[in-house]
């Protein structure tokens, strides 16, 4: 295994995959206060629709900018792990979504002052969602890098 903090390649392809993460997490952070502000969904429900709109965005990108020279599987195999790699990072982020959110609110709702056109509500779900998303990165990255996209070099 090439290290990140050693190999420019790897560095290259953390990079890569960083702005790929950033791209999904502006459609997920989206998808999410759409379906929330909108639809009046749940944060738990809205974050889960949000994740899979994005982890779709994520695997394209990916796929073509960040491992181009990532061919020796199909579409359909790589697709299908990545997908598993995300599911799994699902299963991290849902649990987060519910056990972080009453405290990140409580936190909130507790500070001596306000934030002008943020209700603590839209700042609580959206750091929630910040904190999930960073924790699951890390995991997909990992996980991708040597499961997914193990074929390069």
């Amino acid at each position: 295994m090439t290290s990140v903090l050693t190999n420019d390649r790897e560095r290259t392809r953390f990079l890569k995959f960083t702005v790929v993460g950033f791209i999904g997490a502006v459609v997920d952070f989206g998808v999410m206060n759409f379906m929330v502000a909108v639809l009046s969904t749940s944060l738990v429900i809205a974050g889960t629709v949000s994740f899979i709109i994005a982890v779709l965005s994520n695997f394209l990108w990916n796929r073509y900018w960040t491992y181009p020279d990532s061919r020796t599987k199909s579409v359909l195999k790589q697709l299908t792990e990545f997908s598993i790699v995300s599911i799994i990072g699902l299963a991290i982020r849902i649990p987060t979504l519910a056990l972080v959110e009453p405290i990140v609110f409580s936190l909130l709702s507790n500070l001596p002052f306000e934030i002008p056109y943020f209700t603590s509500k839209f700042l609580t779900d959206n750091l929630t969602l910040a904190f999930a998303v960073i924790l699951v990165m890390f995991w997909n990255f990992f996980v991708n890098r040597y499961w997914t996209y193990g074929d390069v070099e």
